[in-house]
């Protein structure tokens, strides 16, 4: 492997953290004898097609410094290649990282970690979701979920979770269940009504919040958890045991597992790692060892 590699950075995350991060990872690479150069772009198409042209060039490794979505972006350009991928977790959720077993918001333990795992050739291929030609590596949602991210996108204020949180609210007062049309594998199509159904290839969103606990990223399936009709009450004391996971045994929730899954509802957007992928109906495939990441 070459030892010039490129540093993906997302300026804005964490309210600036993206940029502050990317000087100690780039020093802890440096000390470890990489060569590394540094890709912005003025937007996120412009980053991207300057990530690419810097995996079609050969660089060693793509590191991308931010969160979920700067993981999602830099996820467009490594996968199905075998250039391994990097993360500096610095964002506001850094789900896919924690999947991984990374450093969060630690920027030079992430660098030197990055820097020993491709010194000693640890890396592992892992799985992704695709849906249309997108791919992702955490979970995507649809329904309750994907509603609160459309209402927190369009919050100014406040900034981080607590907005999220505040949209939450917002969105209980108004939301219904949905009736989805959901087809898994070549399988027969279920009409289902459900508050959500996310689609895991990961096990969390949000910043921890394990909606689909029991996914793994090696084992070529979806996780699909699907929170049934519920009120208000109950979705509110079941969302908390998100955090731990425990709302998998709650009556109103079930688990399917399938490498390929189909989901039709109207007036829904699909989201998966925090950014849109567009209205249903989406069709997501499990595709496995898709990228190559360095882990510890």
């Amino acid at each position: 492997m070459t030892s010039e590699i490129t540093l993906f950075v997302n300026p804005t995350a964490g309210r600036g953290r993206g940029a502050r991060a990317a000087q100690p990872a780039a020093s802890a690479l440096r000390a470890a004898g990489f060569s590394v150069r540094t890709v912005l772009g003025e937007n996120a198409a412009d980053a991207l097609t300057r990530a690419r042209d810097a995996v079609e060039g050969g660089t060693g490794a793509l590191i991308a410094v931010g969160g979920d979505g700067m993981a999602n972006l830099a996820l467009q350009a490594v996968a199905g290649t075998r250039t391994p991928l990097g993360l500096v977790a610095v964002g506001t959720g850094n789900d896919f990282a924690r999947a991984l077993g990374l450093p969060i918001r630690d920027p030079a333990a992430a660098g030197r970690q990055i820097a020993e795992s491709l010194k000693g050739s640890r890396l592992r291929d892992v799985d992704l979701g695709e849906v249309n030609g997108t791919w992702f590596g955490t979970v995507l949602a649809s329904g309750f979920d994907s509603r609160v991210n459309d209402r927190g996108n369009r919050m100014r204020r406040p900034s981080g979770r607590v907005k999220y949180d505040l949209a939450m609210l917002a969105e209980l007062a108004a939301f219904r269940p949905v009736r989805y049309r959901m087809t898994l594998d070549d399988g027969e199509t279920r009409e289902i009504e459900a508050t959500l159904v996310a689609v895991g290839n990961g096990s969390s969103y949000g910043g921890g919040m394990k909606i689909c606990a029991g996914a793994d990223l090696g084992d070529g399936l979806f996780d699909i958890t699907v929170v049934g009709p519920c009120t208000r009450r109950t979705l509110l004391r079941v969302f908390p045991k998100v955090y731990r996971g425990t709302h998998l045994s709650h009556p109103v929730v079930s688990v399917h597992r399938a490498a390929r899954v189909e989901l039709v509802a109207d007036g829904l957007t699909g989201y998966a790692d925090g950014e849109p992928l567009g209205p249903l109906p989406l069709t997501a495939r499990c595709v496995p060892g898709a990228v190559r990441v360095a882990i510890p």
